[in-house]
C-alpha cells in the first residue's frame, strides 16, 4: 500500500510497524525513470539524495529528486495536475511514489515516519524534511547550507526547529517547525519558505567574445557569479561553439574552480 494510499485511509506508520532496514536498490532510480516514461514525461533530471540522516530516517526508502530544467533552455513541466517542474520521488519495496508539493511531502511524513525514540533521531527527521523540502524549490542551481536544528523537549510535546539557508544560486532560507508527543509520534510540521532565485543562464556564455568589453564584463561575472552549476550550461554551449569560443570557455571555468565557487 502505498503511503497516499494509506494517509487516505487514515493509516500511517503505527498501522505498517517498522519496516525492516536494506540498502536502497541499486535500479531505483531505473523504477524512477520507467515510471516517467510509461506517463510519457521527458526531460527530467533524476538525482538521488543520498544524506545519511536521510538514510537514517527512512531506511527503507531511496529518494530522488525529479527536476525539469528550466535553464538556459527551458524543459517543459508536466502537464499534469500532480506532478511539477521539482519534485521528490520515492521508491519503496519497488513501489514508485512522489510529492509535487509541500503538503504531499507532510502527508508522506505522517504516512511512513514512525515514533522517533532519541534527539539524535529527532534531528535526522527534521533535517531530512529540510533537505526534501529543498527539492521541491530547486532549479538546480541552488546550493542550500547544511540543516541547522534545535531540540526542545517539554512535558506535553518535543518541539524540533530546523533552518536551511541558500548559501549560492539565491537568496533566503526555509524554517521548519515538527512537533511530537510525549511517545515520540510526529504531531505536525510547520513550514515557512522565502527563496529568491539569483542569476540564470540564458546567453552569458555566447558573449564571452563580444566586441563591447562592459558586456563581455558583464558575461564574464554573471558565470563567475554562477559558480560551478553552471557547469552544464558551459559544456552545452561549449559543445557546438568555435575554437576561440571554446577557449574563453575554458578559461571562465578555470577562473570558477581557482576562485572556489
Amino acid at each position: 500500500m502505498s503511503w497516499r494510499a494509506a494517509y487516505a485511509l487514515g493509516l500511517g506508520a503505527m498501522l505498517f510497524g517498522p519496516w525492516p532496514a536494506s540498502i536502497a536498490r541499486a535500479d531505483d532510480q531505473q523504477l524512477v525513470e520507467d515510471y516517467l516514461k510509461s506517463r510519457g514525461v521527458n526531460g527530467a533530471v533524476v538525482r538521488p539524495v543520498t544524506d545519511d540522516y536521510v538514510g537514517r530516517t527512512f531506511p527503507n526508502i531511496s529518494f530522488f529528486g525529479v527536476i525539469f530544467r528550466q535553464y538556459p533552455v527551458a524543459v517543459t513541466c508536466p502537464q499534469t495536475r500532480d506532478l511539477k517542474c521539482s519534485n521528490v520521488f520515492f521508491v519503496k519495496d519497488g513501489e514508485v511514489d512522489f510529492a509535487a508539493t509541500v503538503p504531499d511531502l507532510k502527508f508522506f511524513f505522517v504516512a511512513e515516519l514512525g515514533p522517533v525514540p532519541s534527539q539524535d533521531a529527532a534531528v535526522d527527521a527534521a533535517s531530512t524534511w529540510l533537505r526534501l523540502s529543498e527539492e521541491l524549490k530547486q532549479d538546480l542551481f541552488y546550493t542550500f547550507s547544511p540543516p541547522e536544528i534545535s531540540y526542545e523537549p517539554r512535558e506535553d510535546a518535543t518541539l524540533v526547529r530546523g533552518h536551511a539557508a541558500v548559501s549560492a544560486g539565491g537568496q533566503g532560507d526555509i524554517r521548519m517547525l515538527m512537533t511530537f508527543g510525549a511517545a515520540g509520534s510526529l504531531l505536525d510540521i510547520y513550514e515557512k519558505a522565502a527563496i529568491r532565485p539569483g542569476i540564470r543562464p540564458i546567453c552569458q556564455a555566447t558573449k564571452l567574445l563580444d566586441r563591447d568589453p562592459i558586456v563581455r564584463r558583464m558575461a564574464e561575472q554573471d558565470l563567475l557569479v554562477m559558480g560551478r552549476a553552471a557547469k552544464p550550461y558551459l559544456d552545452q554551449i561549449r559543445a557546438t561553439a568555435r575554437p576561440k569560443l571554446q577557449q574563453a570557455i575554458d578559461d571562465i571555468w578555470k577562473r570558477i574552480l581557482a576562485e572556489g565557487r
